[in-house]
């Protein structure tokens, strides 16, 4: 399909020149996106996900600047994601910012988006930042920034086209009033822009996020379920019903791509595009599906990453040096000549992005630390967390689970009241059994086949208990479903990564590490949330 921002925006808009040399910076960063772009098609050794969906605004941007092959988030859960992101540290060292619901952020906490405000940037933000959390969005500004007047719709991108369409729209039209909708709230950020002043602009929609329609993927993207038979990922089992909740997610990553679109064009038209970095990203994998969101597996950290940067290095690269979302708080401070704090545990991205070198640029960076604490407030009893950190490698990864007895994606609760498990629960309550994994078709799928001869591996997989150690060889099993970690010829290897994962922590001062470990077992970690 063609999108839209390439024929009904790129005329609209006449040229404004600022002076100030510093760069624009321009975030797009889409909620639960992982690694799914069809850049990264081409560079993969088996097809999948990637060979079906189609994102050619975030192609364009890596093949104009640099595609980020080991990209990953240091917690696969939204607000412990954006603390990471929006401070530039470990999210352990957050505070409460570590944790999603009952997230509390700690001002003296600085943020790259306040730094830069400090240092002369006009920053803005559209749709979601830091949430959930209190105060919203306080790491940037607490919604002073927030630029929303043409509204909120886009957040349910299948919803709204959908209900468009039963009232007569085409299926044009209904897309258009949408990314109408994009574009005023670029529209109304950019007329606030005092003259000579660079900005930062944070987009950040959430309709990747769950509940989509489902059979959208299909309706109002053309992509076909059964295309991804034989692609789907070891975990996960290969039915009509996980191919369709697959393509209805990417139909949504499909209109973010299109959104992201929309802003290129209007700031091309504005004769900015060449003076803005454009940084594409998600805070963390698949929504709904097992071994993906809140689990430290490649399906729930590894994500997409592009970035353009006019006039520094060479485009077209791939890139295959480990990052760390965190990392990209030092960029955009570097990039925008402002001061970065001490207590920044990232690393600037600033020389990668100067250079003239694909593959390993920076040798240093042959790893990434992630985990987890708090999701979901009631996903245990006694309100508590599945804790775990992981270090991957280019070959490995190592999972630490620092409370084998919890389940990580939730106590398995059953129906109150006689009432048995049904298919339309599953799908709209997250809340009634493994909490910490968001309802869908998929998880509907798995609870109620979790008997059947099919279905029960798959079930184990997603929903049992994990022993204390994890240990994946990623060139045999790139899936990271047969745990290595008991088996004798892998022992030096998972001792080596042990012994470095906990190094790590320790310098960082990690407190699931530090003491007797306890701190986010108790309160106000463990508090009882309240909207």
């Amino acid at each position: 399909m063609k999108h839209f921002s390439h024929f009904l925006y790129s005329f609209l808009f006449s040229s404004v020149a600022f002076s100030d040399e510093r760069p624009n910076i321009l975030f797009a960063f889409a909620d639960d996106w992982g690694h799914y772009a069809s850049a990264y098609a081409a560079l993969e050794d088996r097809p999948g996900a990637n060979s079906v969906v189609k994102t050619m605004n975030f192609d364009r941007i890596a093949n104009e600047g640099i595609l980020f092959t080991n990209a990953f988030v240091n917690s696969p859960s939204c607000t412990p994601c954006r603390s990471s992101l929006l401070s530039g540290q470990y999210f352990f060292r957050t505070g409460q910012g570590a944790i999603l619901q009952g997230a509390v952020w700690d001002d003296s906490i600085p943020s790259f988006p306040l730094l830069l405000r400090d240092s002369g940037y006009h920053i803005g933000q559209t749709y979601k930042v830091w949430s959930p959390g209190s105060v919203r969005d306080a790491p940037y500004g607490a919604r002073e920034y927030e630029y929303e007047s043409a509204g909120v719709r886009f957040n349910q991108f299948s919803q709204t086209a959908t209900r468009l369409m039963e009232v007569g729209a085409s299926l044009l039209q209904a897309k258009r009033e949408l990314y109408d909708e994009v574009l005023g709230n670029f529209e109304s950020f950019l007329d606030a822009r005092p003259e000579d002043a660079p900005f930062c602009y944070w987009f950040g929609p959430t309709n990747v996020h769950r509940k989509w329609i489902r059979g959208s993927g299909k309706k109002l993207w053309g992509l076909e379920p059964d295309d991804l038979k034989e692609k789907l990922p070891a975990f996960l089992p290969d039915v009509h019903t996980v191919r369709e909740d697959m393509v209805d997610y990417l139909g949504e990553v499909m209109a973010f791509d299109t959104a992201l679109g929309v802003l290129l064009d209007r700031l091309a038209s504005a004769g900015e595009l060449e003076n803005t970095i454009v940084v594409v990203s998600g805070d963390h994998g698949i929504p709904g599906f097992t071994h993906s969101k809140t689990d430290l597996y490649d399906s729930g950290t590894h994500v997409s990453l592009a970035i353009r940067w006019p006039g520094e290095g060479a485009k077209g690269r791939a890139v295959t040096d480990f990052v760390n979302l965190m990392d990209l708080a030092p960029t955009f401070l570097e990039a925008g000549k402002t001061d970065i704090p001490d207590v920044m545990t990232g690393k600037s991205l600033v020389g990668i992005l100067k250079s003239e070198q694909g593959g390993r640029v920076d040798a240093s960076r042959d790893f990434v630390v992630t985990g987890r604490e708090r999701h979901v407030w009631m996903s245990r009893e006694g309100n508590l967390p599945y804790p775990h950190r992981a270090i991957r490698t280019d070959d490995f990864l190592y999972i630490r689970n620092f409370k084998p007895d919890r389940y990580p994606g939730g106590d398995p609760l059953l129906p109150k009241n006689g009432i048995e498990f049904s298919e339309d629960m599953l799908i709209n309550n997250t809340f009634v059994t493994f909490a910490d994994i968001d309802a869908g078709p998929t998880k509907a799928w798995l609870v109620l086949n979790g008997e059947t001869e099919y279905g029960e591996r798959y079930y184990d997989l997603a929903f049992g208990r994990r022993p204390g150690e994890e240990l994946y060889d990623l060139r045999k099993d790139p899936d990271q479903v047969v745990n290595l970690a008991s088996e004798t010829r892998y022992g030096a290897k998972r001792d080596e990564l042990r012994t470095r994962l906990l190094k790590i922590l320790r310098e960082n001062r990690d407190p699931r590490v530090l003491g007797d470990g306890s701190t986010f077992d108790k309160r106000p970690y463990t508090v009882e949330f309240t909207r």
